[in-house]
């Protein structure tokens, strides 16, 4: 008999042994673990606004960390490399909870003010993330949590009392583009207004994809949302670069970047164009 994962908005029902969409979680004796626990694929010293968070502790560096697997499956992936594959295609390094934050205070004297989430989809892999960040936050570290935010409210609960800043993903704002990514417009909406009501601090991200989400009554629509939570929150519209599946695209358009920028500055306060 199956058993169901409660992690994301898809709830994978997994026979024993056997991985769910994300690559990373596992049905064991009845249980669903995570199966990437401690597993990572990438470790760097990075500033704070490369997360991109622009309205957190700015000028900062933090010590970002990643694993493998991811529960969505866009398809312009920037890290395709570890999001989409499993445990046995990725050179991974075991770095124990407690080791993560030994690196992190050892990179103090370089301006490191914590640990960083990111890379691949972190919280498929809540646990580490959770067990990392208590440590982390009685070492007067921060935590910072880079989400693509398609997940249940279970999830949420089980990081958000030591996450002190996430960028969340607001890839689109219609149904059918989300399910294109193989995501879910409205968990991503429960998880953006979960996280602000919960009081850490939050910046959103859109990735801006010529023919998919750029046109300006979408943009409109999105920036209009986000200022119906908080105008205050930091918007910011990336361009958009082929990869993966769309190598071959096209870029996006400076100018249709700083075009939904302004768009965006009539409802909100803080909005910036990335990747250009």
């Amino acid at each position: 008999m199956g058993v169901k994962c409660g992690a994301c908005f898809r709830g994978c029902v997994l026979e024993e042994g056997r991985l769910g969409f994300c690559r990373a979680r596992r049905n064991v004796g009845g249980t669903i673990v995570c199966d990437n626990y401690g597993e990572v694929t990438a470790l760097a010293l990075d500033p704070i606004e490369k997360k991109p968070l622009m309205r957190f502790m700015p000028g900062t560096k933090i010590l970002s960390t990643g694993s493998y697997g991811c529960n969505l499956a866009c398809m312009f992936c920037q890290n395709y490399g570890i999001s989409a594959t499993t445990k046995e295609e990725n050179m991974l390094t075991e770095i124990s909870p407690a080791e993560m934050v030994a690196k992190a205070i050892s990179l103090k004297e370089q301006n490191n003010i914590g640990i960083a989430y990111t890379y691949n989809e972190p919280l498929i892999g809540y646990e580490y993330v959770r067990d990392t960040a208590k440590i982390a936050r009685a070492e007067g570290l921060k935590n910072v949590l880079v989400t693509n935010g398609c997940f249940t409210e279970k999830t949420f609960n089980e990081v958000i009392g030591f996450v002190d800043a996430m960028n969340i993903d607001l890839k689109g704002f219609t149904k059918e583009y989300y399910e294109k990514l193989g995501g879910d417009l409205e968990t991503v909406k429960a998880f953006i207004k979960m996280a602000h009501k919960s009081g850490c601090h939050i910046e959103l991200t859109t990735l801006l994809v010529p023919g998919y989400n750029d046109t300006d009554s979408e943009i409109e629509a999105m920036a209009a949302w986000i200022a119906g939570i908080d105008v205050e929150i930091a918007y910011h519209i990336s361009r958009f670069f082929g990869r993966w599946k769309m190598a071959s695209a096209s870029p996006t358009k400076v100018s249709s970047v700083l075009n939904a920028v302004e768009i965006a500055k009539r409802h909100l306060k803080y909005v910036y164009a990335g990747n250009i």
